[in-house]
């Protein structure tokens, strides 16, 4: 268990600083996701609601939040290792939530609004964007953040803290 928290705590922080474009993109695409269910009550509230999630208001605004910091902390690159299995895991969660019923037809939501509206190639269709971001945390959470953040500049000024003071 040690071992796993040591591999959260301290990620590498040497990948190519262009890593901040796959940050920027899963960050603002969460960020604004959060903020979404906040201003739409079909996108918050209402759709845990409908999909029966336990205490739906609070869970929607919980799971806001957490897009809105967490999206900010991928964009400056803090904590970004915590930050993508948040993501993966409530990902994981939204796409076992919504495209089961979709596939069987049953979805308590909208259907899509063109074929395929059921079945494989529904659930297919409308699991890309969350495929995408799944992945992209992956990504994150394998490499890290990268040169150009501040997960970087902690590390790094670890280091130069810790070889002038003992």
């Amino acid at each position: 268990m040690k071992k796993i928290w040591e591999w959260f705590k301290y990620p590498p922080v040497t990948g190519q600083s262009s890593i901040i474009i796959i940050r920027l993109m899963a960050g603002t695409v969460f960020f604004f996701e959060g903020i979404l269910k906040f201003v739409y009550t079909n996108q918050g509230v209402g759709r845990f609601t409908k999909l029966g999630f336990p205490f739906p208001e609070t869970t929607a605004h919980l799971v806001a939040t957490g897009e809105i910091i967490g999206g900010l902390l991928l964009i400056f690159g803090l904590f970004t290792r915590f930050v993508a299995l948040y993501f993966i895991v409530q990902m994981i969660v939204a796409v076992l939530s919504t495209k089961i019923g979709l596939y069987l037809g049953n979805l308590p939501l909208p259907m899509p609004a063109a074929a395929p509206k059921v079945g494989i190639w529904a659930v297919e269709h409308e699991t890309r964007a969350d495929y995408a971001q799944i992945l992209t945390c992956l990504f994150l959470l394998l490499e890290g953040a990268g040169r150009m953040s501040i997960d970087f500049i902690i590390s790094t000024s670890k280091k130069v803290y810790s070889l002038d003071h003992p």
